[in-house]
């Protein structure tokens, strides 16, 4: 596909994989409203592309996200445009988290306040050991509002207490231990572990990464019982699915299935 111009972003593909670059470092990756809308039509123009497996999030200039654009939200609120901001914002948390494809956000630098935000929506998270996180917004005088549930549902409520109510850093050792990112690294080996996530996303068929993410939202927090038809449905669907046989075929034959080789 031909990706239009982004002001706030940087994309490229590498082959089943889109590479999106928050692109602002003057201010270390802070989210104005423009990188919020850049995001939410990048996600919409992949959510129904099932050649792309994965999207890598990064950040330009060796910084995650620093948080929102603070100068930008004080001049909002001022104009009285802060509720289409908040809107705004909301679609692309939601959009992050139930994309089809697998999000993977590559961490160094800071993750502040919208950018820890879009850490707690990805599926992968792997982070610098000397990257800082954080919710500063208690400290502004403010609150993680937007943010909250997915914080909660990634941290627990009783981590997510101590961290909102505290607003303090923690480094990417701390992430790993508090369970908000999967992997820590030396900042030079960040680029290693990112292409052998990628690798092993590459051995997995491109529908059954959608479909795995489907069935993640609709069996969470819901009685079996009630997701026995949807489940039972699903898995007899893929089997019968070109990519289904395709797959299990592969593996009698013992050789990798087609979509390995992308």
């Amino acid at each position: 596909m031909t990706w239009p111009h982004y002001d706030t972003l940087a994309i490229h593909l590498d082959g089943p994989f889109a590479h999106i670059t928050l692109n602002r470092p003057e201010v270390k990756n802070a989210m104005n409203a423009q990188m919020v809308l850049d995001l939410q039509a990048a996600f919409a123009a992949l959510h129904d592309d099932r050649s792309i497996r994965a999207v890598v999030l990064s950040g330009a200039g060796g910084t995650f996200c620093a948080g929102g654009d603070i100068k930008e939200m004080a001049a909002a609120f001022q104009g009285g445009d802060m509720n289409q901001n908040t809107a705004a914002l909301d679609a692309l948390l939601r959009a992050v988290n139930q994309a089809p494809q697998v999000v993977i956000v590559r961490i160094e630098g800071a993750a502040m306040g919208g950018g820890f935000g879009l850490v707690c929506v990805s599926d992968i998270a792997v982070a610098s050991a000397d990257a800082k996180m954080g919710l500063p917004e208690v400290r502004l005088g403010l609150a993680p509002a937007l943010i909250s549930p997915y914080v909660v549902q990634r941290l627990g409520l009783t981590r997510a207490r101590e961290l909102i109510l505290t607003g303090r850093r923690f480094s990417g050792e701390d992430a790993l231990r508090y369970g908000l990112v999967h992997e820590v690294c030396q900042p030079d080996m960040l680029d290693a572990r990112i292409t052998a996530i990628l690798d092993e996303i590459r051995q997995c068929g491109p529908n059954a990464l959608a479909a795995c993410k489907r069935l993640l939202f609709e069996v969470t927090d819901r009685d079996p019982d009630a997701t026995l038809e949807y489940r039972a449905a699903l898995l007899a669907e893929l089997r019968r699915s070109a990519e289904g046989q395709e797959g299990m075929i592969a593996f009698v034959q013992k050789r990798p299935p087609q979509w390995a080789q992308a």
